[in-house]
């Protein structure tokens, strides 16, 4: 179900990370086996509202994100259910080892929070700028990996995330984000949502940038090309047989993602075709290099991942798919 005001002048947007802060007091309220833990970064991730309704269950660790990890993988290990937040290019960027070995090594059931991802941070730059983070994540034995791309959709995941057992990684930006799913709308941990059926091209998105798929495909239809827009959540493990459905039907495919092109998403959508249906991809992400200051829809704009960029992608596509 989509956001019945979607593409109007009452389009509403709010930060997919106060999804996040809304779920963990909503979950910390019915289960007491939650626990927050955040590297001197408490309001930026949101979860100072967990902090002053549960503050005998809050830890700050301060800048000490290695440290940070290793507390929560000794409370998961006794039966607690910790959420360890910080800025994506700290939690995992700076503390990946101790993910690793502390955590994934030992099945340890942490949910690893990475705020602030994206090209979108802006004026904090490149050293703040995660586009790496989805590539780490996902080559972790035992790690899921969650992308939500809006505030409903990071509130469900999040509350998801509490209920299952093992560990995960959810990402989220700054910046306020269209609201494009609704409260009712159905999630699933590993079930990709296709948000607009077609037949001509496949735009498998995930992140706040579904919602410049779901535009590029309205644009595609002045072009006569009719687009499948799949909205992929869960990167890892990744919903190979809703993609492979898709890709049989339209016989090619665009990727979109705020983050390296390198290991993501189109790592994940590139892998399964690859595998088990070969077709024309193109992708829409960072092209090997790293961001710079700037506003967030300049920087969009800057590396070519707004709507006609994909528009152009999608038709490139097509024409490798034709042979023309």
């Amino acid at each position: 179900m989509l956001n019945r005001h979607l593409f109007t002048k009452h389009q509403e947007s709010i930060p997919t990370r106060n999804g996040f802060g809304d779920a963990l007091v909503e979950i910390g309220t019915i289960n007491p086996q939650i626990v927050v833990l955040t590297g001197d970064l408490a309001e930026s991730t949101r979860v100072h509202l967990f902090q002053k309704k549960f503050p005998g269950r809050f830890i700050e660790c301060g800048v000490a994100e290695q440290n940070m990890m290793g507390i929560a993988a000794g409370l998961a290990l006794s039966g607690k259910i910790p959420f360890v937040s910080s800025y994506a290019t700290f939690n995992p960027g700076r503390n990946w080892d101790q993910l690793r070995v502390s955590v994934c090594y030992s099945n340890a059931n942490v949910k690893v929070v990475g705020a602030h991802a994206g090209i979108s941070v802006g004026p904090d730059g490149a050293t703040h700028q995660a586009l790496e983070d989805l590539a780490m994540t996902r080559v972790l034995p035992y790690l899921t990996v969650i992308v939500p791309c809006d505030y409903w959709e990071t509130k469900k995941a999040t509350i998801a995330l509490a209920k299952m057992i093992g560990p995960a990684y959810i990402r989220f930006a700054r910046e306020k984000t269209p609201i494009i799913t609704t409260e009712e709308t159905a999630f699933a941990i590993g079930k990709t949502i296709v948000l607009k059926p077609g037949k001509d091209v496949t735009i498998a998105a995930c992140g706040p940038l579904v919602y410049e798929a779901l535009l590029a495909a309205r644009e595609l239809e002045h072009h006569k090309i009719s687009a499948e827009v799949l909205n992929c959540h869960t990167l890892k493990p990744f919903d190979e047989v809703t993609l492979v459905k898709s890709v049989k039907k339209t016989r090619c495919c665009v990727t979109v993602e705020e983050h390296q092109i390198i290991g993501g998403l189109h790592g994940a959508v590139a892998e399964t075709l690859a595998r088990r249906f070969p077709a024309p991809v193109e992708a829409i992400g960072m092209p090997n290099v790293f961001g710079e200051s700037g506003e967030p829809q300049e920087l969009l704009e800057r590396y070519h991942m707004i709507a006609k960029d994909i528009v152009k992608a999608a038709r490139k596509a097509v024409s490798r798919r034709s042979g023309r």
